[in-house]
């Protein structure tokens, strides 16, 4: 069992909300500290206020509770409001929890907010020694890690390295104070939203460094609505739900269950139960899902992902020496047929099934974009169908990391994505 890192128990973060004063005259200021005694007293003993405001308070976390071992890139993943933000506010120490402790084990940087820290009249390499000096790097270390400092964050920022930042784009921000972050070494790394404003390029760089960062036994957190980031840089993610932890698990299933708990699910037959099919019968389909390389059933797919499908048949009268083909086919939602997979293409019809099994389909980084599908299935035995199932299931895919940069393709342009390298000659 990996040593501790982070340790979090009961953690809970209250605000206050409501009506707040106006400017009060001195009169008024002199009155409220002579009778703030007794509105003291009066609270303590529960007896409703006579200010006439009324003042709620929410939850922004409650109740959480998990522990980080020492090299873990942990995500934390949820809603806007779920509490994110504010629980990473609190390991950060920016702010104080209401009830609760959370526990940190190692020198600690933050990355909360782009250019937090940077004062905007000066220029970018006075705030590498300012903001430097703010996370805990000493003199002589800054001077160290300058040049690699500005080489991480780009030609971009290079050129423009004093200059004030209040002129630089959000972009610029962002590359800026996370190549200062990332050199800081340090034992625990909490990552907020912040590599949205960056470009990919970037953003693929970042991700690289904090994969770094874990690998070599330092701890990172990480939080984005970002799912693609979250699954290629994250072997364990937190789901939080209005403040509290809703599953705590490996990233494929928090993931999933975060995808699906969005959208309703659309029920389809069973397929033991499908009358809708054609076929003489002698091999029947009776159930089929999908799962991960680490079989693991999945609902949702991810472009790039690498999965197994599995269909589930019964074969009646049983067959040998038998010429047995198995294909699917994908439409998506206006019927056009964007996939076809069979045993054929291979040459690897089957011969000989049992009487009752299953046909494995193992396809390497699934190469559909965001969007809903249909799948046909189909089974044949020396050139006649037994089964067919038109619209067997419904299939949910959503962005993946299919090229390794970081992010998704261009789902608004096409369907399929392919692998493939370019050159330039002359």
């Amino acid at each position: 069992m990996s040593e501790t890192a982070i340790r979090v128990e009961n953690l809970g973060k209250r605000y206050r909300i409501g009506s707040t004063a106006g400017y009060k005259t001195l009169r008024e200021s002199l009155l409220n500290a002579a009778t703030a005694p007794f509105r003291r007293l009066r609270s303590a003993i529960n007896q409703p206020s006579t200010t006439g405001q009324k003042t709620h308070y929410i939850w922004a976390v409650r109740n959480v509770s998990f522990e980080i071992g020492r090299g873990q890139a942990v995500g934390i993943i949820g809603k806007n409001g779920s509490g994110k933000s504010t629980l990473l506010k609190i390991l950060s120490r920016i702010t104080r929890p209401t009830e609760g402790r959370a526990e940190i084990l190692g020198r600690v940087a933050s990355l909360l907010e782009v250019g937090t820290g940077f004062h905007p009249e000066l220029t970018g390499r006075e705030n590498i020694n300012l903001n430097a000096a703010v996370l805990g790097m000493k003199r002589a270390e800054v001077k160290r890690k300058f040049d690699a400092i500005i080489d991480f964050a780009g030609d971009t920022v290079k050129n423009y390295i004093d200059t004030p930042v209040k002129r630089y784009s959000s972009g610029m921000y962002v590359r800026l104070a996370f190549a200062i972050a990332a050199h800081l070494d340090p034992e625990v790394l909490l990552v907020d939203e912040v590599l949205a404003v960056g470009d990919a390029e970037f953003q693929k760089k970042c991700l690289g460094k904090m994969g770094d960062i874990a690998k070599s036994g330092r701890t990172v957190v990480f939080v984005s609505h970002n799912m693609t980031a979250i699954s290629r840089l994250c072997d364990s993610v937190i789901l939080l739900e209005a403040g509290k932890v809703k599953m705590d698990g490996t990233s494929e299933e928090v993931i999933g269950e975060y995808d699906v708990s969005g959208k309703p699910q659309k029920i389809l037959l069973p397929l033991s139960q499908r009358s809708d099919r054609t076929g003489d019968g002698r091999i029947k389909f009776i159930n089929l899902h999908w799962e991960t390389s680490k079989r693991e059933t999945v609902h949702i797919l991810r472009g790039g992902g690498d999965y197994r499908l599995v269909l589930n048949y019964i074969c009646p009268d049983g067959l040998s020496k038998k010429n047995v083909s198995v294909s699917f086919l994908i439409r998506d939602q206006s019927g056009t047929c964007i996939l076809l997979h069979q045993t054929d293409f291979g040459n690897q019809n089957f011969a000989v099934i049992p009487a009752e099994g299953y046909f494995v389909c193992q396809i390497h980084k699934f190469p559909l974009v965001s969007g809903e599908y249909t799948m046909n299935i189909y089974v044949g035995m020396d050139g006649q169908p037994c089964d067919a199932i038109v619209n067997a299931v419904q299939l949910s895919v959503q962005d993946g990391d299919f090229y390794g940069t970081g992010h998704p393709g261009r789902p608004t342009l096409c369907k399929v994505l392919v692998e493939g390298s370019w050159e330039v000659g002359q």
